[in-house]
C-alpha cells in the first residue's frame, strides 16, 4: 500500500510499505478515506525528528471503511464507517474511567515516562503506524473505532480523530461562560474550532494571529481578529474593561512565533545526531514560549490559561512571580479524544454545520500530494490552514 513515512528533518516520502493485518484478536483493519496533516505532525517534520525512524508512517487524523476485525472485536464490524481518535486507549482502565484517555494504564509506556500510545507520534508513545495510508491497523477496536454515520461527507467525522475534541477540551478547560471573553493565541485548525465552539456558545472571541488568511477565516465566524502587534495586546484589554480577557487558549506551542533563541536552538537540535539530539531534548530541551508567555501576560487576573499546543522542553523558563502574581489557572494536556466525542458526535451531524466542519479544509488533495502539503502547511502559504489527503 501507499503511505507516507518520515526520513528525515523536512524529508517525508509516499512509499510503498507493507499493507497491515489483524495481529491482535481485538485488532481491525481500515481502508482509510480521509487522513488529514495535524498541526502536531509539523513537529515531527523537523524539532522532533531524534525521536522518529526512517520509514515510520505518518498520520494521526484518519477514518475509513472496516475491511477486517480480530475474533474478540464485537462492538465494530467489517462495512462499518469510522473514525480512529488518535489516542490508543482501553476504555476502562482507571485513567479510562476517569476520562483521562490521554493516561490510559493499558497502553501507556510506563518506562519512558509518557501516556498512552498515539497513531503516528514519535518513539516516545509507542511507535505505531499511523493513518496517512491507504490502510491502518487499528489496536483495541472496540474502544477505538468510532462508529459514524453514512451520509454525511467525511469531513464532519474527520476532525473529530483530534483537532475538534483538542479545541472543546480547550474551550472547556478555559471554563467560560456565556458572556464571558476568550483571547485564542493561532489560527491554526485548532484555534479556528475553538473559536468557533466559544463564539457557538455565546462567548465573545478575541484572536491574534499573523496570518492574514487565518484571520479572515475566523472573522467569518464571529472572532475579533488581531495581527501579532502590541497593539493587539492594548485593544483588547481596552475592549475588556482594560482588564484583559476572562481565558486564553494558547493554540500555538512548541515553535511559536518572536522566540528566536529557542528556535535556534530547536533546529541545532534537529540536525543532531538521533543519539545526541535524544538527550539534549529530554534532558536540556527548550520551548518558543512567546505564546504561553503573551498569554499569562494577557489573561485578567484571576484568569485561566488552557494550553492545547504541544509542548516538549524539559527547562522551560516560567515566569512564575507573575503567574502567582495575577492568580492564574492553568489547564495543559493531550485532548482526551473519547471523553468529548458523545458531546461532539450530534454538533457534528447537525444539518446547520454549526462550527462550520465542511469549511475548514483549506486543501483536499490526494495521498501523494502529502510531501509538498507538509511543506506548504510548514510555510502558511497559499491560505493554507488545514489539509485532507485521499488516499
Amino acid at each position: 500500500m501507499k503511505a507516507v513515512t518520515w526520513h528525515a528533518a523536512r524529508d517525508v516520502r509516499v512509499e510503498e510499505v507493507p499493507e497491515p493485518s489483524v495481529l491482535e484478536p481485538t485488532d481491525a483493519v481500515i481502508r482509510v478515506t480521509s487522513a488529514a496533516i495535524c498541526g502536531s505532525d509539523l513537529h515531527l517534520y523537523d524539532v522532533l525528528g531524534p525521536f522518529m525512524h526512517r520509514g515510520d508512517i505518518l498520520g494521526h487524523e484518519a477514518m475509513g471503511v472496516v475491511e477486517d476485525i480480530g475474533d474478540a472485536v464485537r462492538r465494530v464490524a467489517v462495512g462499518d464507517r469510522v473514525v480512529v481518535p488518535f489516542v490508543i486507549a482501553c476504555g476502562h482502565c482507571f485513567m479510562c474511567a476517569k476520562g483521562l484517555t490521554t493516561q490510559c494504564e493499558t497502553t501507556q509506556d510506563v518506562d519512558r515516562g509518557t501516556g498512552a500510545m498515539l497513531y503516528g507520534y514519535t518513539e516516545l508513545y509507542g511507535s505505531v503506524p499511523g493513518g496517512q495510508a491507504e490502510f491502518l491497523r487499528v489496536r483495541l477496536a472496540d474502544a477505538n473505532a468510532q462508529v459514524v454515520g453514512r451520509d454525511l461527507p467525511d469531513e464532519r467525522y474527520l476532525f473529530l480523530s483530534d483537532i475538534l475534541p483538542t479545541a472543546w477540551q480547550g474551550v472547556r478547560y478555559a471554563d467560560v461562560a456565556p458572556g464571558d471573553s476568550l483571547a485564542v493565541l493561532g489560527l491554526g485548525p485548532v484555534g479556528q474550532l475553538v473559536a468557533r465552539i466559544a463564539k457557538h456558545e455565546g462567548v465573545r472571541v478575541f484572536a491574534i494571529e499573523p496570518v492574514v488568511e487565518r484571520r479572515l477565516m475566523a472573522e467569518r465566524y464571529g472572532a475579533e481578529v488581531f495581527d501579532l502587534t502590541d497593539d493587539a495586546i492594548t485593544a483588547i484589554r481596552d475592549a475588556t474593561d482594560g482588564r484583559g480577557p476572562d481565558a486564553v487558549v494558547d493554540a500555538v506551542g512548541l515553535e511559536a512565533h518572536g522566540s528566536p533563541g529557542a528556535a535556534f536552538a530547536q533546529n541545532a537540535v534537529g540536525v543532531m545526531p538521533s543519539g545526541i539530539a535524544k538527550q539534549v531534548m529530554t534532558k536540556a530541551g527548550i520551548d518558543r514560549l512567546a505564546a504561553l508567555h503573551l498569554a499569562i501576560d494577557l489573561v485578567r487576573r484571576g484568569g485561566t490559561v488552557s494550553v492545547s499546543g504541544v509542548y516538549g522542553g524539559t527547562l522551560d523558563p516560567m515566569p512564575l512571580l507573575r503567574i502567582f502574581d495575577k492568580q492564574l489557572t492553568f489547564r495543559f494536556g493531550q485532548s482526551n479524544v473519547h471523553r468529548w466525542i458523545s458531546e461532539l458526535l450530534p454538533l457534528a451531524e447537525q444539518e446547520s454545520d454549526p462550527l462550520g466542519l465542511e469549511d475548514l479544509a483549506t486543501h483536499r488533495v490526494p495521498l501523494d500530494r502529502a510531501p509538498d502539503m507538509y511543506e506548504l502547511f510548514k510555510a502558511k502559504e497559499q491560505g493554507c490552514i488545514k489539509v485532507v489527503l485521499k488516499p
